[in-house]
């Protein structure tokens, strides 16, 4: 069995020691969706909702959540991201909206669990924003879609 990198020779807890590792630019892409009642679509969609622009807010909460990532990860390291980009798209056959996030930077370690972090604060900011309207929200798959740069390479689902 491959040894867990955030474990020491004791088994204790650490964070991993990238300092001998080179810079390099990488990119993490991950999305999620949320399920919503036809009426909670139609409340974003139209801009309705009584708690305001429910999308651009989840938007701006994806990007905080991105810059907040090693704050609620206690193995993520404190990045210096260089960009952050968020997308949305309107699934009204579901219906509901799916959430990308894409985060990038030039250094040492990758940039997955910002962009999965991003995906998920944004969606739950949805779900904060129309829960009186429709408490049956469904948060799914919320997944790397792809990465590049580092040691482990590029990966695509």
């Amino acid at each position: 069995m491959a040894k867990l990198t955030h474990l020491d020779e004791k088994d204790r807890p650490k964070m991993v020691d990238v300092s001998q590792k080179n810079n390099t630019t990488r990119t993490a892409v991950a999305s999620g969706i949320i399920e919503v009642t036809p009426q909670a679509y139609e409340a974003v969609v139209n801009n309705t909702a009584k708690k305001g622009p429910v999308l651009q807010t989840a938007v701006i909460a994806a990007i905080m959540g991105v810059k907040k990532t090693s704050d609620l990860i206690p193995m993520c390291h404190p990045l210096n991201l260089s960009g952050i980009n968020c997308d949305v798209e309107e699934l009204p056959d579901l219906p509901g909206f799916k959430l990308y996030v894409t985060a990038k930077l030039t250094g040492k370690t990758g940039v997955e669990m910002e962009a999965l972090t991003g995906v998920s604060i944004g969606l739950l900011t949805i779900y904060d924003m129309l829960k009186a309207i429709d408490k049956g929200m469904v948060i799914r798959n919320v997944q790397l879609e792809k990465k590049s740069g580092g040691k482990s390479g590029d990966y695509q689902r």
